[in-house]
């Protein structure tokens, strides 16, 4: 059912105000999130001004604003310094996917940030995870993020096992299933549950999308005297003598903030 409660919010739906020009890029959003499970939109506007007058009144939990109505960031910076639980997700278009940009964010405080072309199952996810985690970064920005200390949008509530990055670093290795379970002396049948939960967690499309969002999170590397890639640690540095089995990086969890007040949908 619609906007019925979710387990990752403990009982209640998120509260989602959206902050978007374009009309029907707005109601798209707005669609989705009606038939989403957890969620609750409460309004939306085209207007910074009345974006602002609306969250007073409606108090959301995550805000979505389009980064090319808000450049400099200060509305986020604003609506957060009046209400320091509330959680922004800045939507990217094009012109903006720049480091500049994202430092820019950072800096405001804005604790998610996705490009605009990514697909509803990871609006959703990123809405989420924005929420519960209070950072949110979209894969495909990890190497405009190098340095900015933020990391791409590998959940922090499920890293890859250890097997799974074995798995991950044969199948960067070309090695199809039947060749990975002879390697690993397990059925077919395991190693496609290994392949499955990779793609999940990745948030990948395919195999090829998953070792590439792997080599852009740093999950995978090529040092100089190999040809092949090999797993590194939290730091970067390969695993000495057994590069098939790192340890797993650990990531923070952020916690939750707590329960808010929601209201009806307006529009402005």
């Amino acid at each position: 059912m619609p906007n019925s409660v979710d387990p990752l919010t403990k009982g209640r739906p998120i509260g989602v105000v959206v902050v978007d020009p374009v009309p029907l890029f707005r109601d798209g959003l707005g669609a989705l999130l009606a038939r989403t499970t957890g969620v609750r939109l409460l309004g939306m506007t085209g207007n910074l001004h009345a974006a602002i007058v609306l969250c007073e009144r409606t108090r959301p939990d995550v805000v979505l604003v389009d980064a090319l109505l808000d450049p400099r960031c200060h509305l986020g910076s604003l609506l957060q310094t009046s209400d320091d639980s509330l959680a922004v997700l800045s939507v990217v278009r094009e012109p903006l996917r720049t480091a500049r940009y994202l430092n820019a964010a950072v800096t405001a405080g804005v604790q998610g940030i996705i490009l605009r072309t990514a697909d509803p199952t990871a609006f959703v996810d990123a809405i989420k995870r924005t929420f519960t985690d209070r950072r949110y970064l979209d894969p495909d920005l990890g190497v405009l993020a190098n340095g900015l200390g933020i990391r791409p949008a590998v959940s922090a509530r499920q890293p890859l096992s250890r097997r799974e990055y074995q798995v991950l670093q044969l199948i960067s290795d070309g090695l199809e299933n039947s060749a990975i379970a002879k390697a690993l002396f397990v059925s077919i049948e395991t190693i496609r549950t290994h392949v499955k939960n990779i793609l999940r967690k990745l948030h990948a499309r395919d195999r090829a999308h998953a070792v590439a969002v792997a080599f852009r999170l740093g999950l995978l590397v090529v040092h100089r005297d190999s040809p092949f890639p090999t797993l590194s640690t939290a730091d970067g540095q390969p695993v000495p003598g057994q590069p098939a089995m790192p340890p797993v990086p650990t990531p923070t969890v952020r916690g939750q903030p707590a329960p808010r007040r929601t209201t009806g949908p307006s529009t402005y």
